[in-house]
């Protein structure tokens, strides 16, 4: 064996569970074609595309075929309200869906629940499983990612859906391959990390296996921030700009001094919320004059229910959406905001942060930032995505002891895009691979012999 063989062989790559894709019933771009077919064939897989590249449409396509191929019901998971948003778009498709509650609803086809009520549901009844916005696996021991994993362990067919993966937090996608069946992310973490001395609990990509890293995710994940990386035209779409404006609120350092000249800020979990209560009502009026002076619609992100209390006293009509509210009317005001009946939407990226297309909307407010860029990513790309038509304005209103909280934000940005860049690169090497899964030809018009060929 050469050393060039020996190498190949150490190479790790997953084997199609699927099968051959039929005529596509959803109208796909070409990108998305490819996904398609990919998940389709692949049977277990991924699909990571950013906001508005159609995660909606591969997945109600992929559910449409799988349900057809095994005649049984297929289950797709969303947050709360995108349930109904889910449905709109399958009926946009021309595909059929169902919202259901409880397992008495489920019937054959496509049926589309919130994780909220998935202890109502039977996961053994279903042939196909789709999570949509599947980050919720993020958590490596949460009790969310091992219920999920354990329910789901022997569905047949299964595929996640999310944007891009949260930057260095490589145990997303582990936990995305534990669900699959792909592999076991603590043997993903011993052959392609080591243990990041000088941040506890931290793993870190070794050097030399950033490329065989990426391929083995390539093949059985699709990641894409814009068509190209698929290798497709970028035509059609470009995002619009985005403006994010810091408004930085002053505050007294001498109040709690203890005995010296300026307070220390220590930037822990506990001294976090103690700063922020002293600054929550200039942070929450400066919001307020944003958004009463403006007659557009606006998100205002809030991290706790203090800061919401603030905001919906002075923000007349607001309607607020916080944890503690029933399901029900959880469901009720999102869609309110969803469909242009509410103007302004008071609640927390952890609430409404995920999956909802608020692309008629262009104006959002943070009151106060968070160590979370995840969070802070997805809930700009509620308005900031393809489709929008608008610039979109973010301000970012903070107090200056949470400088270096934004620091921080910003330094994981840049490691996003860095992150971005291996998996564009490895997409385009699975796409020009001679495997590569390639769509099958289907012809679509009958062959006309010429008329000469006829008479003979």
């Amino acid at each position: 064996m050469s050393y060039a063989e020996f190498l190949q062989r150490k190479l790790v790559a997953v084997k199609p569970a699927g099968f051959e894709p039929k005529p596509f019933t959803a109208p796909l771009f070409h990108y998305q074609r490819d996904v398609a077919a990919f998940v389709l064939q692949q049977g277990r897989s991924a699909q990571f595309l950013d906001t508005g590249l159609g995660k909606t449409a591969v997945g109600l396509e992929w559910a449409k075929q799988v349900s057809e191929h095994v005649n049984g019901p297929v289950l797709v998971l969303t947050p709360l309200a995108v349930a109904q948003q889910t449905k709109r778009e399958g009926e946009k498709f021309g595909i059929e869906t169902r919202v259901v509650r409880d397992q008495s609803e489920v019937r054959p086809g496509i049926n589309i629940c919130n994780y909220e009520r998935l202890q109502r549901l039977d996961p053994s009844a279903f042939v196909g499983v789709i999570l949509d916005e599947s980050s919720i696996l993020k958590s490596f021991m949460g009790k969310t990612k091992q219920r999920l994993i354990e329910a789901f362990a022997n569905t047949p067919y299964r595929l996640c859906q999310t944007a891009t993966p949260a930057p260095n937090d490589y145990m997303e996608l582990g936990n995305h391959a534990d669900f699959l069946g792909v592999m076991p992310s603590n043997e993903m973490l011993s052959r392609w990390f080591i243990n990041d001395t000088m941040n506890f609990g931290n793993y870190r990509l070794k050097g030399h296996a950033i490329g065989p890293f990426w391929d083995w995710v390539a093949s059985w994940a699709r990641c894409a921030s814009r068509p190209s990386d698929l290798g497709h035209s970028d035509d059609g779409f470009q995002l619009p700009e985005l403006d994010i404006q810091q408004h930085v609120i002053d505050v007294d350092m001498t109040t709690d001094a203890e005995g010296e000249l300026f307070r220390r800020v220590e930037m822990s979990a506990t001294n976090l919320h103690r700063e922020k209560r002293r600054t929550v009502g200039a942070r929450a009026h400066r919001v307020a004059d944003l958004v009463n002076a403006s007659a557009d619609a606006w998100i205002v992100w809030c991290d706790t229910d203090y800061e919401a209390d603030a905001l919906s006293a002075i923000i007349p009509g607001a309607v607020e959406v916080r944890g503690s509210d029933p399901m029900e009317s959880k469901e009720d005001r999102l869609l309110a905001f969803t469909l242009g009946n509410e103007r302004v939407i008071i609640t927390k990226p952890s609430i409404a942060g995920f999956g909802l297309n608020w692309q008629h909307c262009h104006n959002m407010a943070f009151v106060g930032v968070s160590y979370s860029y995840e969070s802070f990513y997805q809930a700009v790309r509620r308005c900031w995505r393809y489709g929008q038509t608008k610039p979109v304005n973010a301000h970012i209103v903070m107090a200056q002891t949470e400088g270096a909280i934004w620091s921080v934000v910003t330094a994981k940005a840049d490691a996003h895009s860095g992150m971005k860049e291996e998996m564009r690169a490895a997409m385009l090497r699975a796409q020009g691979a001679s495997s590569a899964i390639k769509t099958p030809y289907i012809a679509k018009h009958r062959a006309r012999l010429p008329e000469w060929l006829i008479a003979a």
